[in-house]
């Protein structure tokens, strides 16, 4: 059974920038078993990050549409498993506002890091959180999972305007804050199942040192830099704009 210092030590090893920016993709399932479940979890990462930016999607795409368009910031539950659900609850976390793909943060920057989602019509504008990963440098610890669920690359995507990857149409939907206000947030959404095809880069990425694997508890980890990540996409996707289709 792993404990939190257990875990503080595996990120340590895994060479993870403390004073930088995480963002974190989860399976709790894969960690294996731990003293005090998904909490533990958290408070090493968070104990790891305490100089640094830690950030957590909390996506609502699954059930966020135009037959149930209200999401609400502090209400709303995060479709992307147990770690980001605990996570966004957590005392000193920050939401954003985007109706179907938030992220929470914990830590140096943290409003700012998710401050403003809400004015853009699509899922990761450039000037959205999604791109602040860019910006910031940051690394992208996918735990348990592969990159399937690397919601950064549906990113790079965007902002190489990939044909197929939006609707055309808005659907509107509406960020209820906590003080109750609504805001109306027209919204386009991802299409298609490009996602399932990511895995086809995934040793391009090793082999170009945009990421590398290791462990932390029982999970497989993989450890992506966002800088070389959009680099080698964006001569990728250049090249062939249907990589992933």
């Amino acid at each position: 059974m792993y404990k939190k210092q257990d875990l503080v030590n595996h990120l340590s090893e895994l060479g993870i920038d403390e004073n930088g920016t995480l963002l974190v993709h989860s399976s709790m399932k894969s960690i294996g078993r731990v003293e005090g479940g998904a909490e533990t979890v958290l408070d090493a990462l968070s104990e790891y990050m305490k100089n640094g930016l830690l950030v957590f999607p909390t996506h609502t795409w699954s059930y966020i549409n135009a037959e149930n368009p209200r999401f609400y910031v502090n209400e709303s539950h995060s479709c992307v498993g147990l770690l980001t659900e605990l996570f966004r609850k957590r005392p000193g976390v920050v939401r954003s506002w985007h109706p179907t793909h938030s992220v929470a943060a914990l830590g140096k920057g943290a409003h700012e890091f998710i401050v403003g989602n809400e004015q853009f019509d699509t899922p990761c504008a450039r000037e959205s959180s999604w791109g602040k990963l860019l910006d910031q440098k940051a690394a992208i610890l996918l735990i348990g999972v592969d990159l399937r669920r690397c919601t950064y690359i549906h990113g790079v995507e965007e902002w190489l305007d990939i044909p197929g990857r939006l609707t055309h149409d808005h659907e509107m939907l509406y960020t209820i804050l906590p003080d109750k206000t609504e805001l109306s947030i027209p919204q386009r959404r991802h299409i298609g199942h490009t996602s399932e095809k990511y895995i086809r880069v995934e040793d391009l990425f090793l082999n170009h040192q945009v990421m590398y694997k290791g462990q932390f508890g029982d999970a497989t980890v993989r450890v992506c830099d966002t800088v070389k990540m959009t680099d080698l996409l964006n001569h990728l996707l250049k090249e062939k704009p249907d990589l992933f289709t």
